[in-house]
């Protein structure tokens, strides 16, 4: 039987691909850039890879007609300001899509809407499934709330305020009641619906078997890492404060923070326990999830990560459309060192920028990331997902990598930090030399500018990398 998996390349999509194979399905993988998505070997023979934009009509034509279930796990809130509309009309475009295959099943990953009074985020994914319930097909619905799990949003923004804040002067949402569940368990229900005619046309709320607020979160985690943290809540900590609290404590982008601070402030409690009692699921406790997250973090064995989806970046375009560095009307900085041994050299590329650093002036790229904060970009907090391998589309620190390829002894990195124009990373091995090269090309008066007044630290540092990127 065939699946269609829409979202294949972001944090669920990716960890439910190969459970589904496994299970024995079939797989079509939608995905909106080929080029970011890199399923393992294992899986391979077993699916399809389309290229499908919910807000482009025309690609959903490339949807093949003999699916027989379809999962929906996609959102626009990266997107624009207004993605409620954005999610609306994507909900509509998939529906009339699917209506016109023979599947039978579509299941629907949403949020806990049991509030009355709901954000804006959370008003959009009740919305969507409205939509999506207008079908053909048999709707199932699953709402959850926090999801942990190593790469989670919700996972890394708890230990960054943790392992980064003894003390925690924080807002009075800490207060609010959530019920978190254990991202092993998500996908558990999202198989064991799956061709399961007892869910058809159902919805079901998942959570694990605590209720904890925010802060009880906090200090549970604290606890399982063997740290002691004091919290203090006050009263007066307006949306806007409560948003940058989190952007320059942790590595949310701004918009990501005012978002998850705007449903933060809804209560997010499963109404019932009726999933588990149907699929026999006895689900996590909130320390075991922790602590299973820091084992596969711990083993580099982190499958996917929010950080390397584009709602934590402040872009979202096609790999495609950057690959080609461009030269008219460019700035750039070309550095050519000597490689004695390829393989060492290419080891330390492939390793640059996060835990590893930048090999030079560390503290220089570190500034450079603080100053992008205060400016509303991403800052250096992202990291990597993986220690020592790279793929198109994943991010390092404050860049996307758009190509990343060993053989080819390439790496191309694309700037997301805040700029008055666009920028260019690429290391290169040919000719047993490195060829470093730093491409700028600048929007206005501003943009040169800021190239004129950065270029004696460019001088320093990118002189600095190419040599200890190079010495034995």
């Amino acid at each position: 039987m065939k699946v269609l998996l829409t979202g294949a390349t972001g944090y669920i999509g990716k960890r439910l691909l190969p459970v589904l194979v496994e299970m024995g399905f079939y797989v079509v993988c939608c995905v909106r850039d080929k080029r970011k998505f890199h399923p393992e070997d294992s899986v391979k023979g077993s699916i399809e890879v389309i290229e499908v934009d919910l807000n482009k009509v025309a690609t959903l034509e490339n949807i093949p007609n003999d699916i027989d279930f379809a999962y929906y796990l996609v959102h626009s809130m990266s997107v624009s300001k207004n993605y409620d509309e954005l999610e609306k009309q994507s909900a509509i475009n998939f529906r009339e899509a699917v209506n016109q295959t023979k599947v039978k099943q579509v299941i629907y990953l949403s949020g806990i809407v049991n509030s009355q009074t709901l954000s804006k985020h959370l008003n959009s994914r009740k919305n969507v499934e409205f939509e999506l319930g207008k079908g053909t097909y048999a709707l199932t619905t699953v709402r959850a709330g926090i999801i942990i799990g190593s790469g989670s949003a919700s996972f890394e923004i708890i230990r960054d305020l943790v392992e980064k804040l003894p003390v925690m002067v924080a807002p009075k949402w800490l207060n609010t009641r959530c019920q978190p569940i254990g991202i092993s368990d998500v996908i558990r229900v999202l198989t064991g619906i799956l061709n399961n005619e007892q869910t058809f046309n159902n919805s079901y709320d998942i959570g694990g078997n605590e209720i904890l607020t925010y802060k009880e979160m906090l200090l549970e985690f604290a606890a399982v890492r063997g740290l002691k943290r004091n919290i203090w809540i006050v009263p007066v900590m307006t949306p806007r404060i409560s948003s940058y609290w989190l952007y320059f404590i942790t590595s949310t982008s701004y918009k990501l923070a005012s978002s998850l601070v705007d449903s933060m402030k809804i209560e997010v409690v499963a109404k019932d326990d009726e999933i588990n009692q149907l699929l026999n699921l006895n689900p996590l406790s909130y320390k075991e999830c922790i602590r299973q997250a820091f084992r596969k973090t711990e083993q580099n064995e982190i499958v996917s990560s929010w950080k390397d989806s584009t709602v934590s970046g402040r872009l979202d375009f096609k790999i495609s459309e950057y690959l080609k560095v461009p030269e008219f009307g460019c700035f750039k900085d070309v550095r050519m060192e000597p490689v004695f041994n390829t393989d060492e050299c290419i080891k330390k590329i492939w390793r640059i920028g996060g835990e590893t650093g930048w090999y030079y002036a560390t503290w220089l790229w570190n500034l450079r990331g603080f100053i992008d904060k205060v400016f509303g970009g991403v800052g250096l907090r992202r990291g990597r997902t993986n220690v020592n391998d790279i793929q198109a589309g994943d991010t390092l620190d404050f860049w996307r990598v758009l190509y990343a390829d060993k053989a080819d002894k390439r790496l191309l990195l694309f700037a997301e930090m805040k700029l008055p124009g666009e920028a260019w990373l690429e290391f290169r091995i040919k000719d047993n030399h490195l060829i470093q090269t730093a491409t700028f090309r600048p929007k206005g008066l501003l943009g040169r500018l800021y190239w004129y007044s950065v270029f004696p630290l460019h001088g320093l540092v990118f002189h600095g990398l190419a040599t200890r990127l190079t010495k034995e």
